[in-house]
């Protein structure tokens, strides 16, 4: 199956601040899901099997909340096959991407993707997160699939950098329940919950922004 051309058609759609030229991120991406594809056969990397579901579910998904995050520096929690920071430092080259998994597996296969697509603005981290020590101090944090709210924010707390107002938490969800944002206790507040468009997903996605007081 060709994506290429899907490829190119959602980004159109998405038409989101991305500092990569399209035709090589269409070309990235379309590699990215190959590689998922043949690692999928052995190491079930995904429930998702169907390349173009791959496309809009994975890649699409994880590129819509673009806008909505502040680099350089972004962590992605429990990124399994990366997402979303695979998707994001492929749009984003001038964004340092760090993705922590502690699935040994789910590391090699990253280790992977860092060679064949020539990711230098990519660190992985193989570790459980509250093993994590940075020597640079996150702008955003971000989960696709890590946790519920409370506990992702217990966790990375010492991730950012302190005394930064703009430092976020950003949770990327299909429908939060109220029981999760209650979850939210201060020194975290809920900023906005923003409704995401994803090309070809006829489905709701939110991304909950959280910030801390200083």
């Amino acid at each position: 199956m060709n994506l290429l051309p899907q490829i190119v058609r959602y980004l159109q759609v998405l038409d989101a601040d991305f500092t990569a030229p399209q035709e090589q991120l269409a070309k990235s991406i379309e590699q990215y899901l190959l590689l998922i594809g043949k690692w999928n056969k052995i190491h079930n990397l995904t429930a998702i099997r169907d390349p173009h579901n791959m496309l809009v579910q994975h890649i699409m998904d994880s590129l819509a909340v673009v806008p909505h995050i502040r680099g350089p520096r972004i962590v992605d929690v429990g990124t399994g096959a990366g997402l979303p920071g695979i998707p994001l430092a492929l749009a984003r080259p001038d964004w340092h991407i760090t993705l922590v998994e502690s699935n040994q597996k789910k590391t090699a296969f990253l280790q992977q993707v860092k060679i064949e697509l020539a990711l230098h603005n990519v660190k992985i981290m193989a570790q459980r997160i509250e093993d994590v020590r940075l020597t640079s101090k996150a702008d955003t944090i971000i989960t696709r699939a890590f946790s519920e709210l409370g506990k992702f924010v217990a966790l990375t707390r010492n991730l950012t950098v302190e005394n930064d107002a703009d430092r976020r938490w950003v949770a990327m969800k299909a429908n939060c329940a109220d029981s999760e944002l209650q979850q939210i206790v201060d020194p975290f507040y809920l900023e906005k919950i923003i409704s995401l468009t994803v090309p070809g997903l006829d489905a709701e996605r939110q991304l909950v922004i959280i910030k801390q007081r200083i």
